[in-house]
């Protein structure tokens, strides 16, 4: 490869976000031009059967000229999402220590559920 081919794929400031099964690299490069862009990469741990793994990689390329408009939706976007559903994950997957309630229950009552919060009704009564 010529050394301008060599170019556009020099990395020039790199930062690295690992986040359980995901890692996302976010990498400055340089154009054959000796201008910079950004290339955000996720990668994802998957298993085999045998128990082998592989990674699938998605990457994104962003210029210069869209940073701005980038960053406003990616701010929006973020804000929206913290606004509407806090920052707490509930998604179960991304809970190592997750047990459903029914795993959980010991004589028929969930934990940190205490039986004198249910009311006694009889089918009578409705």
């Amino acid at each position: 490869m010529s050394d301008k081919g060599m170019m556009e794929k020099e990395e020039i400031f790199s930062k690295v976000l690992r986040a359980g099964r995901r890692t996302y690299f976010f990498d400055v490069r340089a154009t054959r031009a000796d201008d910079y862009y950004l290339t955000i990469t996720e990668s994802k741990k998957f298993t085999n059967d045998d128990g082998s793994f592989f990674y699938k990689k998605h990457k994104i390329y962003l210029y210069k000229e869209d940073f701005a408009g980038f960053n406003e939706i990616l701010q929006e976007m973020t804000d929206f999402i913290l606004n509407e559903k806090g920052e707490e994950v509930i998604s179960e997957r991304h809970q190592k220590d997750f047990k459903k309630e029914y795993e959980t229950a010991e004589n028929g009552v969930a934990e940190g559920v205490s039986p004198e919060k249910f009311t006694d009704v009889s089918f009578d009564d409705i």
